[in-house]
């Protein structure tokens, strides 16, 4: 098993490329079950993640082709309608094929995902809003079973559900009639789900608004379609620049797609610049304390939670950070304490006290916002050794990350448990 090894202290400088968002790149492969020509996808991220969903797709009999970030996909040979556990247990999005499948074959049989590290993250919004469709479900043996051909509805969505939204989207695409979505998530991700949608042949509109309309189409054919930047992996690097010091500038950018991220970032005393498609953010002086709490889009990602405390552990004062996303979010407190950071946490509110330096320590990730978090901590310690442990979970969202940072000037490297 890898490990992570990162001698902090050193400003990070220079530029780098964000790749393509895994959050979006997973809904967008699940989608192409609808189409019925070939769809290609630009800018796909190679991470393990998106190989599992490529595993899913290929087993349900998907033709796919992944050449350098480049991903060909010719769903004519599909035949299943089912998403067995022994793949969907290995990683939650899978459950996206479920809309998709429902819009191709008007039934599927997906396996319930099961509990997630931050959280139970349940599915019945996405349930509640099938059945909304005309769709008949039910659970049987751990699977959800879903018959009937989607029938255009009103539907409100009971929590603006990222994946919920998604799934709703796809099914509906094939509907019989208008279908309007109300109260949805309006991420960015959402908007490019749309976009290859209708790329395919859809009618949807609204899509980054809290309504969406969606009319029913009989077939849908192929489409070719770039991925949208990782908003989550530039907000990531932009923070290890600024907790190091340093001056970082993200090429490949959007920074529509981070408004409060950056304004909390400037709040704290760093530098930030935008230039069309790259950010730069730059921390020569001392940082200080800022209280951020987490929303939907577009609030402060949740997924940037881990990484902007990292930061406030370095900040001078106290910073106060709250969850208001998903429960038990806060995994990477212990691991940041061994480190030397000094942290309270009541409920889903946390005090971040920075402290004038960070050290070196054993630690382990336990889910991937949370592994990121301890690298920027790592980078930002100014003495010894940080030994990250079960980087499986940075793997998951975050490309060779070693590499990319260390062609900032960052010592890390990545070796195999034992050495």
């Amino acid at each position: 098993m890898d490990k992570i090894l990162i001698r902090g202290g050193n400003p990070l400088k220079g530029s780098v490329q964000v790749r393509g968002a895994k959050n979006s790149a997973l809904p967008l492969m699940a989608a192409a079950l609808l189409a019925e020509e070939t769809c290609v996808l630009h800018n796909v991220p190679c991470l393990h993640d998106v190989f599992t969903m490529d595993k899913i797709l290929s087993e349900m009999g998907m033709a796919i082709d992944f050449t350098g970030r480049t991903m060909t996909m010719d769903p004519k040979g599909v035949s299943s309608h089912e998403a067995p556990y022994e793949l969907v247990r290995k990683m939650r999005a899978s459950f996206f094929v479920l809309g998709p499948l429902l819009g191709r074959f008007s039934k599927a049989k997906v396996s319930l995902p099961g509990g997630c590290a931050i959280g139970t993250r349940p599915v019945d919004i996405h349930l509640k809003g099938l059945e909304s469709l005309g769709v008949k479900i039910r659970i049987e043996d751990g699977y959800v079973v879903a018959e009937g051909r989607p029938q255009g509805a009103n539907i409100a969505l009971d929590f603006p559900s990222v994946g919920a939204t998604e799934n709703l989207m796809c099914a509906a695409s094939k509907a019989q009639g208008v279908t309007r979505l109300t109260n949805v998530a309006r991420e960015p991700e959402i908007v490019d789900l749309a976009n290859f949608l209708n790329g395919m042949g859809a009618q949807i509109s609204g899509a980054g608004t809290d309504l969406i309309t969606i009319l029913g189409v009989d077939s849908l054919g192929g489409t070719e379609h770039v991925v949208i930047p990782d908003r989550i992996e530039a907000g990531t690097l932009l923070i290890a620049g600024v907790a190091t010091h340093g001056d970082v500038t993200v090429l490949n950018a959007d920074a529509d797609h981070l408004p409060v991220f950056l304004d909390k970032l400037r709040d704290m005393g760093a530098e930030v610049e935008v230039h069309g498609s790259r950010i730069r953010a730059a921390a020569k002086n001392g940082l200080k304390a800022v209280d951020v709490s987490t929303q939907v889009y577009p609030g402060f990602p949740t997924d940037l939670q881990a990484q902007i405390m990292a930061l406030a552990c370095v900040a001078e004062g106290a910073s106060i950070i709250k969850e208001n996303v998903f429960e038990n979010r806060f995994m990477q407190v212990a691991e940041l304490t061994r480190m030397g950071a000094v942290i309270d946490v009541d409920g889903n509110s946390a005090v971040v006290r920075g402290v004038p330096k960070l050290s070196g320590a054993p630690v382990m990730a336990s889910d991937l916002r949370a592994s990121a978090a301890l690298v920027i901590a790592g980078l930002a310690a100014t003495s010894g050794e940080t030994s990250i442990t079960r980087v499986y979970h940075i793997d998951r969202g975050y490309e060779r990350i070693e590499e990319r940072l260390a062609s900032l000037g960052a010592d890390i490297r990545r070796v195999r448990d034992g050495q």
